[in-house]
């Protein structure tokens, strides 16, 4: 009997597809993970982040991300997630270091974190939308959804009114204003078991919505696809939907999604400095290595890391399926 193709895996359907040639292009973006602590705990989180996590960035690996940063001109992005990175203690320290180094820095900011107290200082958080102004921030923020119901269903009762008032004090800041420089791109994941929409469309739909309701301005809408990983794959196999979820990405994979993937000109680095091709990866532990030896943020050797083989496994038919998935939405 032949195995259902959700089993199928990744390297094996490219292969079938004849594309020879996923590696490296280059290291455009740093993406690091300072902390997976959360105000919030959203039924789709990957990095299975909660109020409860206590892993932080540490002082060793935090000055090696900025010397990386240094000495290589050709990483002019920095992207700080978490969990809320703006939870780790010296999180402000770092924007500000960055900055110096003229990167352009984004954060993963989920909104309610500026009007909810720090979860383990109680410290008033309302400073970020000024602080991010100040340095420029580009400011990357989760809304499942422009209406109440659905934002809740995925990420906690209150969470679409904390949003909405965030939202705001960003556009306050300029944020979402075109002539302002200062940019603010929602992201949207779907609430379930399905594909997100074509993203031109559902982007005017916010931008209707949001402003015709709420009075808030945003520049881009990115849509991503739900990742069958930690808290979002336990939801599909208590509901008995990851045989079928799978089969929905794999029957959706594209081969010009896949050519598009964010892993070719990124890094991802973790909490202890550890190297991954991106941020789902890290998420089970796929490091980078060189000769069966891991890469870390300590030995960082740009030639040996841009000869490496990425690392592919079911859950990249997350972002290779439909339009493409990655951090900052399509990929085609």
């Amino acid at each position: 009997m032949n195995k259902p193709s959700y089993q199928y895996h990744f390297n094996q359907v490219i292969s079938d597809k004849s594309i020879s040639n996923l590696g490296p292009i280059g290291i455009e973006t740093m993406q690091i993970n300072l902390t997976k602590l959360c105000n919030q705990a959203c039924l789709h989180c990957h990095v299975d982040s909660s109020p409860r996590r206590r892993e932080f960035l540490s002082d060793e690996a935090f000055e090696a991300c900025l010397a990386v940063l240094r000495s290589n001109k050709d990483i002019i992005k920095v992207d700080l997630t978490g969990g809320a990175p703006e939870l780790h203690p010296r999180f402000c320290e770092f924007v500000e270091r960055a900055r110096s180094l003229a990167k352009h820095v984004m954060v993963r900011h989920n909104l309610t974190v500026t009007v909810d107290p720090h979860p383990i200082t109680k410290v008033d958080m309302g400073y970020l939308p000024s602080f991010f102004k100040k340095h420029c921030v580009e400011v990357i923020s989760s809304l499942p959804c422009y209406t109440e119901e659905m934002t809740n269903r995925q990420r906690g009762d209150g969470v679409f009114e904390k949003s909405v008032a965030s939202l705001r004090l960003l556009n306050e800041c300029g944020y979402g204003d075109e002539s302002a420089g200062l940019i603010l791109n929602l992201v949207y994941n779907p609430v379930g078991t399905h594909l997100p929409p074509e993203h031109t469309e559902l982007e005017k739909d916010y931008k209707r919505e949001l402003i015709k309701h709420f009075g808030i301005k945003f520049n881009q809408l990115f849509v991503v696809t739900n990742m069958p990983i930690h808290r979002f794959k336990v939801q599909l196999k208590r509901e008995k939907k990851l045989e079928e979820y799978m089969e929905l990405l794999v029957n959706s994979f594209n081969p010009h999604a896949a050519e598009g993937v964010m892993c070719r000109n990124m890094i991802s680095v973790d909490y202890q400095g550890n190297l991954y091709d991106c941020d789902f990866n890290q998420m089970f532990g796929m490091k980078i290595s060189s000769a069966g030896s891991p890469l870390t943020i300590f030995d960082f050797n740009k030639d040996r890391i841009l000869q490496r083989e990425i690392l592919f496994a079911d859950h990249c038919f997350g972002c290779t399926a439909g339009a493409g998935s990655s951090c900052t939405g399509v990929t085609v």
